[in-house]
């Protein structure tokens, strides 16, 4: 572990009493259980370590912890859920022609078990990826736990956290979407910007200020590109005019209070957006790892959102600290979330 203090605007919101139960698909990890240990010391939450026994506790151990009752260990192979998670998976998966042979194999993957452990309700979320890759975590999360019963589509954020020296300005903010959706159509972006808008205000406890990023401000360029950004802007003001949205918006009109009254005067979101709606991948990839990298900002992501239940992804970088914020953050979007019908 750093010595980087967990972020106030996750660990302010920590449940301090009847911890919730977060799985983590990659329990023998290092990264994973240093998270884990110290999660549970920071009160955030009860784990679930996934995975082989044998690795799983000898990790355990390395690290001068054991399996107690705040930080279990499940191997998938010999697990008593595994006739129940077979049933499951197979009810939830025959219509792709999974067998009830077929299912007994997949629950044994550390993944869908995770999944399937949040989906029966034996925790609450889950967290992977240090491993895995995105597009295994996104699947077994679409297949298993599912879209949330009023999401338009599953996209994903980036909680980008100030540095503690911040100039003037600095300000927690999400970007989205900066892993997952490619080149998202005008449509896509008013979703995006909706789960964006509903993140914020769980997340941050702030009344989100949407900005709908583009290379041009107010007409300040003709392109398809921008036009699609101005489409997604009206639809949203005609779909949800109780949000504060504005756009087409330059990133420095977006951020930056002199430019914005200066290339948008009058409008309430230029130069104080909280939430950076990026009009692609490209963009909002580019955006926060440059934002990261030379501002000094933390970096919490790709956070999925539009699932019934949390299931957040980790960079195959991660540190143990990025595994410690990710748990903070599934268990604040737990408190939020619509319960999976079973």
């Amino acid at each position: 572990m750093t010595n980087t203090p967990l972020p106030s605007v996750l660990l302010g919101q920590a449940p301090s009493a009847d911890r919730q139960v977060i799985a983590l698909s990659e329990g023998s990890d290092p990264r994973i259980v240093a998270g884990a240990i110290a999660a549970r010391s920071a009160g955030l939450a009860d784990l679930i370590l996934v995975g082989p026994r044998a690795e799983v506790e000898a990790e355990l151990t390395k690290q001068g912890a054991n399996e107690d009752q705040g930080l279990m260990v499940h191997d998938p192979i010999d697990s008593q859920f595994h006739t129940d998670f077979a049933a499951a998976f197979h009810a939830l998966r025959q219509h792709k022609g999974v067998t009830l042979e077929a299912a007994s194999r997949a629950v044994q993957d550390p993944l869908v078990y995770a999944a399937l452990l949040v989906r029966l309700g034996h925790a609450i979320g889950t967290v992977g990826g240090a491993v895995a890759t995105t597009s295994d975590v996104v699947r077994t999360a679409l297949q298993v736990i599912g879209k949330a019963p009023d999401a338009a589509m599953v996209s994903s954020f980036f909680l980008m956290y100030p540095p503690e020296d911040a100039t003037a300005g600095g300000r927690a903010m999400l970007y989205s979407d900066c892993g997952l959706v490619i080149d998202p159509s005008a449509e896509d972006l008013v979703a995006i910007a909706c789960a964006s808008a509903q993140s914020c205000q769980h997340l941050l406890q702030q009344p989100p200020r949407l900005a709908m990023l583009s290379f041009s401000t107010k007409g300040s360029a003709k392109h398809p590109k921008v036009t699609k950004v101005t489409e997604a802007t009206e639809m949203l003001h005609a779909q949800r005019p109780d949000l504060s949205v504005d756009g087409e918006l330059q990133f420095d009109a977006a951020f930056a209070p002199e430019i914005g009254q200066r290339k948008a005067p009058g409008s309430s979101v230029a130069g104080a957006a909280n939430v950076m709606i990026f009009p692609n991948l490209d963009a909002g990839n580019i955006g926060y790892k440059i934002t990261q990298r030379l501002g000094g900002y933390s970096a919490i992501g790709p956070i999925l959102q539009g699932l019934a239940q949390p299931a957040n992804d980790l960079s195959r970088g991660c540190s143990a600290e990025d595994v410690l914020e990710m748990i903070a953050v599934t268990s604040l979007q737990a408190s939020q979330a619509t319960p999976t019908k079973q």
